[in-house]
C-alpha cells in the first residue's frame, strides 16, 4: 500500500499551529496557586448534595459524574489512601492519563488550582480545593504480591484487583485499566534517589475536591499504597460526596492558571461543541 504524506499546505498550517501555541505559552505568566484549603472541610450545602458513599477500609466504589458536578473525597476517619481511575462516560477509550497531567503542566505537585488531563489532552477534573497536596501520580498502587510481602500472613485486598472489579463492573477488562492517581499519598523523590514516603505531610482528616470537566466514568480504591510504612492492614473508611458544583467564573483559578490549562479546555469546548 501507498503511503500518502501530508500536503504541503497541512504541514504548514500544523506548523503556525504550533509556532502560535508556542508564543502563547512563553507569554503566559502562570498565575500563583494558592495554598491548602483551610481544615476542617467546610459542610457542602444540602440541596447540592447528589449522594455520599463511604468506601470501608479495603474496598472500591464506582460513580457516573457529570460535568459541572464535583466529588469531594474525605479522610473522615484518618488517614488513607485513595486510589482514583476514570473514564470518559461518551468513550472509554479516552480516559485519565497522569503521565501527561505532569508532564504538560511541569510538575507532579497536583494541588488546587491545577488539572487533570485525559489521554486525549482534555481536562477531565479541575481541582478545586484540596487540604493535602500530598498525591501520588506516579508510583501506582498496591497488588497481591506486594501486599503478600507487607502483610505477610494477612488475608488483605489491595488497589489493582480492586480496580479491576471495578472495570469489569462498568464493562470494561484490565486492559482497560489506566494509571491511577492515588490521594492523599505523600510521595516525593528521595535526595539519594527513588520514591519516599513523607509521613510529615499528611493531615487525618484532609480532604479534595474535584470538578468534572466531561461526563466521567470513575472508580475508587481504598487500600493502602506500597510505601506507606504503617505495618498494620485495615485502612480508615473515606467518604466520597458527589454534588452540584458553582459554576466557573470568567477568571476561574483552574482554567486561566497556565497556558497549557487554557489549551485544553480549548480542546473540551472543541469536542462538546
Amino acid at each position: 500500500m501507498m503511503h500518502v504524506g501530508r500536503s504541503p499546505e497541512e504541514i504548514a498550517a500544523n506548523r503556525a499551529r504550533y509556532e502560535e501555541h508556542q508564543k502563547k505559552g512563553l507569554e503566559f505568566a502562570p498565575k500563583a496557586l494558592p495554598g491548602p484549603s483551610p481544615l476542617p472541610a467546610p459542610a457542602i450545602d444540602h440541596a447540592a448534595v447528589i449522594h455520599q458513599e463511604t468506601i470501608p477500609g479495603g474496598w472500591y466504589w464506582s460513580t457516573k459524574v457529570s460535568r459541572g458536578e464535583a466529588i469531594r473525597i474525605d479522610q473522615a476517619e484518618g488517614n488513607s489512601t485513595v486510589a482514583l481511575v476514570a473514564w470518559s462516560a461518551a468513550d472509554t477509550s479516552e480516559r485519565i492519563n497522569l503521565v501527561d497531567t505532569a508532564k504538560i503542566q511541569w510538575t507532579t505537585a497536583l494541588g488546587k488550582g491545577r488539572v487533570i488531563f485525559s489521554d486525549m489532552g482534555r481536562i477531565m477534573f479541575s481541582i478545586i480545593e484540596d487540604s493535602s497536596g500530598a498525591h501520588d501520580c506516579l508510583m501506582g498502587g498496591s497488588t497481591s504480591a506486594s501486599n503478600a510481602a507487607k502483610y505477610p500472613g494477612e488475608k488483605t485486598r489491595n488497589t489493582r484487583d480492586n480496580l479491576v472489579l471495578v472495570a469489569g463492573k462498568l464493562g470494561l477488562t484490565r486492559r482497560d485499566l489506566p494509571g491511577i492517581l492515588n490521594l492523599f499519598a505523600p510521595v516525593r523523590l528521595a535526595e539519594a534517589g527513588g520514591f519516599g514516603w513523607q509521613a510529615k505531610r499528611s493531615n487525618s482528616g484532609d480532604y479534595v475536591e474535584l470538578r468534572a470537566e466531561m461526563d466521567m466514568l470513575v472508580g475508587f480504591s481504598n487500600c493502602p499504597h506500597p510505601l506507606d510504612p504503617d505495618p498494620t492492614y485495615p485502612p480508615k473508611p473515606v467518604v466520597i460526596t458527589r454534588y452540584k458544583a458553582a459554576v466557573p467564573a470568567a477568571d476561574d483559578l483552574c482554567r486561566t492558571a497556565t497556558a497549557e490549562a487554557v489549551r485544553g479546555f480549548e480542546n473540551n469546548a472543541l469536542m462538546q461543541a
